[in-house]
């Protein structure tokens, strides 16, 4: 196997502003593994979650400190390469993982979930984000979503730095613009304090709220992480969903008697492999399962979209909101996100 890395900017139409900072544009890193003809794609690049930080540089240096190892060897049994990926961080895994399914794919002339035996007709609409802001700018990020597309389930970051009654004022203003049958999910990106998730929660409920997601900070300490979901399960009727607490299989089997649901993020788990697993898994434990993104492009949400048919919860917007992708995205009719048909990952360079 050949690994080609180059870098490429991905440039948001809005920036994004969360409890954490406001990210406007991103450097992502193109994975291109060649072998017998044939080219698998991955994506990936750094992130930060408060607790953890990885920087793009950082991980380009670590697959090309692989690529002489791959020059031996070839993409499949993919079972085989399972030692490459021990000691490579997350987002390392994920941009490899992902050329290797794209190749794979690819060879067998296939897109991945029908190699998995997964049905698009399972698939249902996304969310769409509203990061924090003054509540007039957030009902207009609204309006030009629905400019776009239907917007029938709506994402509200909280966990402002204004602290609780903004987020209230953000809730009550954006349900009052919500439509007959859309519904508000609630992401506080671990923005809330254990007291202030208290007083939020049953306040949520009764506002409609159909979930909220990762309402205390990530902890390195994975106990007293536990804990905090375990102080608020149960507080409300409204599913409570792990993010950035969430990373790999370890961390749904620990959070999965504290929670009703969890988000994975390719990037985050390391790929479609830990992906694919931790979302059969979930169904397996009875918890719902939410898909979801950072900063990420089209080629590496297609990648993701090949899970849609196992998600209950899509959030796989980041690619509506780029300028400047090189690359096309999942297929979409309305808000409804599906799987590309065509081979492997199915992805597609614009122009």
């Amino acid at each position: 196997m050949r690994l080609r890395l180059s870098r490429f900017r991905l440039s948001k139409a809005v920036p994004l502003a969360i409890s954490r900072g406001t990210t406007a544009a991103v450097e992502h890193l193109l994975l291109e593994l060649e072998h017998g003809g044939i080219t698998g794609r991955g994506e990936t690049g750094g992130f930060d979650t408060g607790h953890r930080h990885y920087e793009t540089g950082a991980v380009a240096a670590e697959l090309e400190a692989l690529a002489p190892q791959l020059e031996t060897l070839e993409p499949q049994p993919l079972q085989a390469l399972e030692h490459l990926f021990k000691d490579l961080s997350p987002p390392a895994r994920c941009g490899l993982d992902l050329a290797l399914h794209d190749w794979w794919g690819q060879r067998l002339g296939q897109p991945l979930h029908r190699l998995w035996g997964l049905d698009p007709a399972a698939c249902v609409a996304t969310s769409v984000t509203l990061g924090l802001g003054a509540l007039e700018s957030v009902l207009a990020r609204l309006e030009r979503w629905r400019q776009q597309l239907p917007a029938t389930r709506v994402k509200l970051k909280l966990g402002s730095p204004d602290g609780l009654d903004h987020d209230r004022q953000l809730v009550a203003g954006v349900r009052s613009a919500l439509r007959p049958g859309d519904e508000l999910q609630i992401d506080a990106n671990g923005g809330w304090t254990l007291d202030g998730a208290r007083q939020m929660i049953p306040w949520l409920a009764d506002q409609g709220v159909v979930l909220v997601e990762q309402p205390l900070p990530p902890l390195l300490d994975l106990e007293a992480d536990r804990a905090g979901f375990a102080a608020l399960h149960g507080l409300a009727p409204i599913p409570l969903v792990a993010d950035e607490s969430c990373w790999d299989l370890g961390d749904l089997l620990r959070l999965a008697p504290h929670v009703d649901g969890i988000n994975i993020k390719l990037v985050k788990c390391g790929g479609l492999s830990e992906g694919w697993l931790m979302a059969r898994t979930a169904h397996r434990l009875g918890l719902k399962v939410m898909l979801g993104c950072y900063s990420d492009g089209g080629l590496l949400n297609s990648g993701a979209a090949q899970l849609l048919p196992l998600v209950h919860w899509p959030d796989l917007d980041s690619h509506l909101n780029l300028v400047d992708d090189p690359f096309s995205g999942p297929e979409r009719h309305g808000d409804r996100l599906l799987p590309a048909a065509r081979p492997g990952l199915g992805v597609q360079e614009v122009g």
